[in-house]
């Protein structure tokens, strides 16, 4: 029997790599008077409906769908969280 997942998936620079468009947010934000905003870092976030075996099928599925697609291994980390929705017959 098969389940049915949805993940969510968060995708964000790694912290030694920097970030030009969290650097324009944070000064458009300055500029507006949002001076207490001291750094802003712009991330992805992908919502991915998959159907496994089971849960650590599903994870495995994640993994490989993150390093090969989702995200740039050589700058950017990647995280999701899995959420069992049904059991498919």
């Amino acid at each position: 029997m098969s389940h049915q997942y949805q993940a969510k998936v968060y995708v964000t620079l790694h912290p030694s790599v920097l970030d030009p468009a969290g650097t324009a947010v944070r000064s458009g934000l300055i500029h507006m008077g949002h001076t207490q905003v001291e750094q802003v870092r712009i991330g992805k976030y992908v919502e991915v409906l998959l159907t496994a075996e089971n849960e650590e099928s599903a994870r495995q599925q994640l993994d490989q769908i993150c390093a090969q697609l989702l995200a740039n291994p050589v700058i950017e980390n990647y995280r999701f969280e899995l959420h069992a929705l049904a059991a498919i017959a």
